[in-house]
This record gives structure tokens, C-alpha cells and sequence, in this order.
């Protein structure tokens, strides 16, 4: 199990974090409203992997059956290791000054929807201070670390419980013919 979990938890970490850095310098031209629909796409791209280490799991070490708990348990592996390389490779953008300005201009496109949505001063002020609240935490590589694993792993956690539904194979019983043969 050690072996299929870390080739394709692995593969899905290298994937999600080549598509995270391979797309982060293009922020500013595919704009942050558009870069959320192909992060996540990155994400859910990376994630395809753990349907294939399920399966490759059951086919190739089960013998074609598998529970939905062991299932569940190899694919959520799977993700926790594919997340850990997602968080790692945003610390070391944020905190490697590789994007020193992306989050400042991220809060501040947040403050500016709320301005185009027609909102009062005043809720527009609560935003600016929520946002600069929320840029004090995010200094902490801790709660950094914790606000990033939680982009992915809910769509990880979601393609494991599909893939782990729908790979559940249980044994096959023998017929009462062959239990018959079997037997004699």
C-alpha cells in the first residue's frame, strides 16, 4: 500500500505544484477572478491521480476487490500527500519572495468588488479592515500554511469519496456450481 500511495501521491504533488508555479507568474493577465477557475483546475487535474492509485491499488495488489473503506483510506493518503506538496510550493512563493506583492494585490481586488458591487462606505471600510486583519495572520507560516491546505483538500476529499464509491469492487462468490466443484 506504502509504495502505491507514495507513487501517486507523488505524482499528484508534483503535478499540482508545477501547475501552481507555472501559473502564478501570469496572474496579473488572467486576473484573479479567472486564475480561481484554473487554480482549482490545476487542483482537480492533480487530484485525477487519485482515482488511478485506487484503482492501480485494487487491480494490482487486491486482486480486483476492494472495500470502500480501504478505498477511501488509500485515495485520502493520496491527497494528504499531493496537499503537502501544494503547501509547500506556496510557502516558498509567499514567504521566498518569489510574488512579494500577490496577496496585497488579491485583498485589494477583493476591496474593489465590493466597491463595483454599489456597497456603503461603510461596509466597503469593514472589507479594507477585514483584508488588512486578514494580511497580519497571513504572515504567520503557520496559519499560512493551514488557510493554503485548505484550498485543496476539500476537492481531494471529494474525488476520493467518487473514486472510492465507484472502484468498490467486493469478491466475487462462487456460484453454486462452483462451490459444488469446488468441493469435490
Amino acid at each position: 500500500m506504502k509504495k502505491t500511495i507514495l507513487t501517486f501521491g507523488l505524482i499528484s504533488g508534483v503535478i499540482s505544484s508545477a501547475l501552481m508555479l507555472g501559473t502564478m507568474p501570469f496572474m496579473d493577465k488572467i486576473g484573479f477572478d479567472k486564475g480561481m477557475v484554473v487554480g482549482y483546475t490545476g487542483i482537480v487535474l492533480s487530484f485525477l491521480l487519485v482515482f488511478f492509485g485506487i484503482r492501480s491499488y485494487r487491480d494490482n495488489v487486491l486482486g480486483g476487490t476492494i472495500s470502500f473503506t480501504k478505498a477511501f483510506t488509500v485515495g485520502i493518503l493520496i491527497t494528504l500527500i499531493s496537499c503537502v506538496f501544494y503547501v509547500a510550493t506556496w510557502e516558498i512563493i509567499y514567504f521566498g519572495n518569489l510574488m512579494p506583492d500577490f496577496v496585497e494585490k488579491m485583498t485589494n481586488h477583493m476591496v474593489e468588488q465590493v466597491r463595483n458591487s454599489g456597497a456603503s462606505p461603510t461596509e466597503v471600510a469593514a472589507k479594507l479592515e477585514e483584508t488588512r486583519a486578514f494580511l497580519e495572520w497571513y504572515k504567520n507560516p503557520f496559519i499560512n500554511a493551514a488557510f493554503t491546505f485548505i484550498e485543496p483538500f476539500p476537492v481531494g476529499l471529494v474525488v476520493t469519496l467518487i473514486s472510492a464509491a465507484v472502484l468498490r469492487r467486493k469478491p466475487k462468490e462462487p456460484s453454486p456450481g462452483e462451490a459444488v466443484a469446488a468441493t469435490t
